[in-house]
């Protein structure tokens, strides 16, 4: 049985999860991290079943509860203490928010070493997500020239979303893409040309209307091509892919970056 504790147990990406968790045969609930619900009971606080409770921070549910991996769906703001307490303390962990950098989980990685604790961080756990990842990956191999459009609402804080820039990094450990315009002999503000995220240029958008959606855009000599993720406006898309990460985070000690990496073999080399 792999006991498991959620941050972020009471947020929007939190139901689906939860139901998974409580289907399945060798997953248990035991904690859940939310400040809003400190001390209330799993089942009171959220749809869960088990008898767990809800704690305000993870050292708190650590100390208290048995956990064997932590999931965080918190926010850019929360992520860092949350993850750093629980891979300290070696405590297995699954990531799914957004607001770390690659020297972040570099740092990371050095730290789960030293404690045998196994990392899985995703910018986006749905399956549909990690096939796009996969799938520009390939195409950056054989193409020169892209750039990434970041869509979300208004109100999202971090840019870019954690998919984007999950994205942005995959592609450029592949190679980065062939430079445009240098920034000094732009006219107008360089902003306009979008943030540089590991060499890619990256474009966030954020108005009312948007759900989160990531779109990378290759140019050739004549023509294009546009690979997209929608996930619509539920959180089930990310309910399989999270359970997964659940599942094998104790595999190997260390960050692994890109549910990809679960779902497909490691390029030979």
């Amino acid at each position: 049985m792999i006991n498991v504790c959620f941050a972020g147990v009471t947020g929007w990406t939190a139901p689906p999860i939860i139901a998974g968790i409580d289907a399945a045969a060798d997953l248990a609930l035991t904690a859940g991290v939310s400040r809003s619900a400190a001390g209330r009971g799993l089942a009171d606080a959220t749809a869960a079943k088990g008898p767990g409770r809800v704690y305000a921070t993870v050292a708190e549910a650590l100390d208290d509860a048995p956990v064997d991996v932590l999931v965080d769906y918190t926010s850019a703001e929360a992520v860092r203490a949350n993850v750093w307490t629980a891979v300290g303390a070696g405590v297995h962990t699954v990531i799914g928010s957004s607001g770390l950098t690659s020297a972040d989980y570099d740092e990371l990685d050095r730290l789960a070493r030293g404690t045998g604790a196994g990392v899985i961080a995703a910018g986006n756990f749905s399956v549909m997500a990690a096939i796009l990842l996969r799938a520009a990956t390939i195409a950056a191999r054989q193409l020169d020239h892209w750039e990434i459009i970041d869509y979300a609402d208004a109100a999202k804080p971090d840019v870019p979303s954690g998919t984007a820039r999950e994205l942005a990094e995959a592609l450029g450990r592949e190679h980065p893409p062939a430079p445009a315009v240098a920034p000094e002999r732009l006219h107008g503000p360089p902003g306009a040309r979008g943030a540089d995220v590991a060499g890619t240029r990256v474009h966030s958008l954020r108005l009312p209307g948007f759900v989160v959606a990531t779109e990378v855009v290759f140019g050739g000599a004549g023509e294009r091509l546009l690979m997209r993720h929608d996930p619509g406006l539920t959180p089930d898309p990310y309910a399989a892919g999270t359970l997964l990460a659940i599942r094998r985070a104790a595999e190997t000690p260390g960050v692994r970056r890109g549910l990809d990496t679960l779902l497909f073999p490691a390029a030979p080399g």
